[in-house]
């Protein structure tokens, strides 16, 4: 009697401790397909840090051979998992190049990720790219445009037509519907104001707005001129004659709009080397067993290194989930780097691809110290 009650105690403590102990075995839970509008406003606001300043207003890229590592990079990488960026629209083509079931860009100013956010709206108000050219320019569709039609054909129809004041409003209005009404996102009025903002500066900027904007708008660029037109930006190929941009076709674009829809291209205010962004988006693939697929730098790293914060950057990298196909993609300026890289393809910016963990494992083992270091780790 007292053997079979000891036994049954027994069972009792075993079944007790298993099942305290089960959520420390519990499996990761999977990204999400979808995530609701709650969710996705409560990452921005939870992983993002203060706004930072940085000297140029950035509306858009100014490396217009950004598409060239691209064949590269779909070789390199896996489908499937996370992919990390800053800036503005030169994620978008990325994006749609690794195939990724989620998306975080991050970058140190809060206007990027407002523009991000009106971008968004765009995509859900658009069912196909010349809608969404029109409302991004605020200029009427032109006639004859269809499913078929070429990124060339499409941003000519729309150089010459003039913006439209009466669309520009209709426009604002519908962007801050979407996102404050339809999703309930707590943009303050000072976060609206600031999209309208953005917005006035694709639209009004002079005869650098609509299809003809570029980086100099808003300080932007190195002086001299020459920086590439949106335009310019969506029409250019990977080098080996293949337009990748998310305007190049309407399956390119469609893979967007379903993220956008889904919440999963998420845009989060942070510094590369601070405290708290990087590391929140590590915890989180940790949580749901995700690993980075590719991280955009675009040249992002030249002024770490200038303001002495690359340690904190790589530090924050080094807590990232990753594999030995997870890459960089930086962007050079090929008038300031030595030899071998200098004025690549011809352009003023050079993109190139370096593997994460090794950039990562060199850091540690103290084999970085200049710019120069990472640099010649990276390849075309």
């Amino acid at each position: 009697m007292h053997i079979r009650r000891r036994y049954c105690l027994q069972i009792i403590i075993v079944l007790l401790i298993s099942s305290a102990a089960a959520p420390l075995f519990r499996a990761a839970e999977p990204l999400p397909d979808k995530l609701s509008d709650e969710a996705f406003w409560k990452i921005i606001s939870d992983f993002s840090e203060e706004g930072g300043y940085f000297r140029f207003e950035n509306f858009l890229s100014n490396e217009l051979g950004f598409q060239y590592v691209i064949p590269a990079l779909k070789e390199l990488t896996k489908p499937g998992g996370v992919y990390m960026g800053v800036g503005p629209e030169q994620n978008f083509t990325y994006i749609v190049a690794v195939e990724p079931k989620m998306a975080f860009i991050t970058d140190i100013r809060r206007q990027n990720m407002l523009e991000l956010m009106m971008y968004k709206a765009f995509f859900e108000l658009s069912p196909d790219r010349a809608d969404f050219m029109s409302r991004l320019f605020a200029r009427k569709r032109p006639p004859r445009l269809n499913a078929e039609s070429t990124p060339e054909e499409l941003f000519a129809s729309f150089h010459d037509v003039q913006p439209d004041p009466l669309l520009f409003r209709k426009n604002r209005d519908d962007v801050k519907n979407a996102l404050v009404k339809q999703h309930k996102f707590l943009l303050s009025d000072e976060d609206l104001a600031n999209i309208e903002y953005v917005y006035r500066v694709f639209v009004e900027a002079g005869l650098e707005a609509g299809p003809d904007l570029d980086y100099q708008v808003g300080g932007g660029g190195f002086g001299g001129g020459g920086s590439p037109t949106y335009m310019e930006l969506m029409t250019v190929n990977d080098g080996q004659g293949k337009n990748r941009s998310f305007l190049a076709s309407e399956e390119n674009y469609r893979v967007i709009r379903d993220m956008q829809m889904k919440n999963l291209i998420v845009p989060l205010v942070g510094d590369f080397g601070g405290p708290k962004a990087l590391r929140a988006v590590g915890q989180y693939l940790k949580e749901h067993d995700a690993r980075v697929t590719a991280f955009y730098l675009s040249n992002v790293e030249q002024y770490l290194f200038q303001e002495n914060a690359w340690r904190r950057f790589y530090a924050n990298v080094a807590t990232l989930p990753m594999d030995s196909s997870s890459q960089f993609i930086r962007s050079i300026n090929g008038g300031t780097i030595r030899g071998q890289f200098r004025g690549g393809f011809g352009m003023r910016f050079q993109s190139l691809l370096s593997p994460i963990a090794s950039a990562v494992q060199a850091f540690q083992e103290g084999r970085i110290r200049y710019y120069d270091d990472i640099v010649n780790m990276s390849h075309p």
